[in-house]
């Protein structure tokens, strides 16, 4: 009504215009009211106010006053609804599209399927996550690619002291980044990016049907949401909001589990301590947020959390994981070989110590070394063999870097490779006679065993007799490490042993293994059924250097 008036105050009658709305008028007129009090009489005052204070103007009629003067309360909220459905009137509550196309969309499900209101709001979020789900697993899968291929890149920010301009090394990266066709490094926020929006399109639709009562949602819910456009009331009213903010104190909890954080760097583990602290604290707002929600979004919020902590343990399971072609929480993260790009890429490898980066080659090969286990525990074999070979080429003669060698080809199955550098290590430990030193005797101990195991598993079994037997014929070191390495051998020769039929020299070895830890009695009743058991066992399990 108000609008209506303001529009007469802001249109200029004119008579060529009027004679129309007249009859407009006269069409819809259907009753009168003499009450000074009534809408039409509030009406026809200020109209008169309004063409009173515009005698002086030509286009002035009084004969229109009675027509105005006649509309009754109906026909001028008929005539406001009309108005205010013209463009110059836009309704400024109006939802956006999206909410609009979810409501919609809501509206035909229900009326499809006839549905109770709670049903439809939980179904589709399934739907709408199921929809959302094939994202996650390509999002996996681009990051699991990007871990491959980080590593062999040079750094995208030019190392303290290098000379390199920013410009310059960022090109550099952008370069071989694509040419290694690494994929954007936006894929980390992928998920995020549409799940997030997603999440609050949904919120808000279901929140704003509840708050303008959409038909039937006061009757839509079960138990005691039954009315869902109520907010959380009474002692039952607790539920929905504290298990909203339990489940998003679990999904963090299990994403930020510890072993998660113990396998990230050194800077990026703080900050992800600090982000899950950060989420940890979010738990109040949230369950405050809760209690502010009507029923029928807390319908909508306990069904999404519920499938997220589902989802979360479902890409934690190795079965599923399999299934979907994804790579396992604590499978190592592999570089593939680049042989076209060769060595040079050294060149590129910086390392964080203490004082900065350093790059690998300006590193020592005890250094390098060092460094190649530490990267080796991390899942980064390519990088770890690149820093070996550039060891072996500053020191040809490092035993511990042969034998490093040997051991991370062997788990690659590449046999031949592993047993020269193995071999290659046993000579150069052996070129004055039988080592006297415990680190020394260590790495004999070590390289035997593996350059039996390298041998035995390409059928060469006298050779690898040949390695194991050295073995044997150490004397028992005093060493804690050492003796578990020495008795380690003990039990690999024994098994190598029965390949050639000497069943009594392989009971015997045996029996002393158990002699020193009897946790090895339990391959006495395996022994005679599958001979080639303890090596691939101790093939696949390598004690710590």
């Amino acid at each position: 009504m108000l609008r209506f008036t303001s529009k007469l105050r802001r249109c200029r009658p004119s008579p060529p215009t009027l004679p129309s709305l007249q009859h407009f008028f006269r069409h819809y007129t259907s009753s009168f009211f003499s009450s000074p009090y009534s809408s039409h009489y509030i009406l026809s005052s200020s109209s008169h106010y309004h063409l009173h204070h515009r005698k002086g103007h030509r286009n002035y009629n009084p004969r229109w006053l009675p027509e105005l003067r006649s509309l009754s309360p109906h026909d001028c909220v008929s005539f406001a609804r009309r108005l205010s459905t013209q463009p110059d009137f836009p309704r400024s509550d109006e939802p956006i599209l999206p909410v609009r196309a979810v409501i919609s969309m809501l509206d035909s499900y229900h009326d499809a399927t006839g549905l109770p209101w709670w049903f439809i709001i939980s179904s589709s979020t399934v739907a709408m996550r199921l929809a959302l789900f094939p994202l996650v697993v390509l999002q996996l899968k681009k990051l699991r690619r990007i871990g491959e291929l980080l590593p062999t890149l040079p750094p995208p920010f030019p190392p303290p002291l290098s000379g390199q301009s920013f410009r310059n090394q960022i090109a550099l990266f952008l370069k071989e980044k694509k040419a290694a066709r690494c994929p954007s490094v936006f894929w980390w926020f992928s998920s995020f990016a549409v799940q997030v929006p997603c999440f609050f399109m949904w919120l808000m639709s279901v929140r704003r049907m509840s708050l303008e009562h959409h038909p039937g949602f006061d009757t839509g819910g079960m138990l005691w949401f039954h009315n869902l456009t109520e907010y959380p009331h009474g002692a039952l009213g607790l539920v929905f909001p504290f298990f909203i903010a339990g489940l998003h104190f679990t999904n963090i909890q299990i994403s930020f589990q510890k072993s998660s954080l113990q396998q990230a760097p050194g800077s990026f583990r703080l900050l992800l301590k600090l982000y899950k602290i950060y989420l940890q604290v979010l738990t109040l707002p949230i369950l405050i947020a809760a209690f502010n929600v009507p029923q029928g979004s807390l319908v909508y919020w306990l069904t999404n959390s519920s499938l997220s902590l589902i989802q979360l343990l479902c890409l934690r399971h190795p079965g599923f994981l399999e299934y979907l072609g994804l790579p396992t929480k604590n499978a190592p993260v592999l570089a593939p070989p680049n042989k076209e790009r060769g060595s040079s890429e050294v060149a590129d490898i910086m390392i964080l110590t203490k004082t900065g980066e350093i790059p690998a080659v300006d590193l020592s090969p005890a250094v390098l070394v060092a460094y190649s286990v530490k990267i080796l525990t991390d899942g980064h074999k390519d990088t770890a063999i690149r820093l070996l070979r550039l060891a072996l080429t500053k020191d040809p003669g490092n035993v511990r870097a042969l034998l490093i060698m040997g051991q991370t080809v062997l788990q690659d199955k590449q046999y031949a490779e592993a047993a020269g550098w193995l071999e290659n290590a046993v000579s150069k430990l052996l070129e004055a006679g039988y080592p006297t030193g415990v680190e020394e005797v260590d790495l004999l101990i070590l390289s035997s065993m593996w350059a039996g195991i390298a041998n035995v598993h390409q059928g060469k079994v006298e050779e690898g007799l040949l390695h194991l037997e050295r073995i044997a014929q150490l004397e028992e070191p005093e060493h804690p490490k050492s003796k578990a390495h020495y008795y380690d051998g003990l039990l690999v020769l024994s098994s190598a042993l029965l390949t050639v039929d000497r069943k009594a020299d392989a009971l015997a070895y045996l029996h002393k293994a158990v002699a020193y830890d009897p946790a090895y009695s339990v391959y006495l009743d395996d022994f005679e059924r599958d001979p080639n058991d303890i090596a691939s066992d101790l093939a696949t399990s390598r004690r710590e250097l």
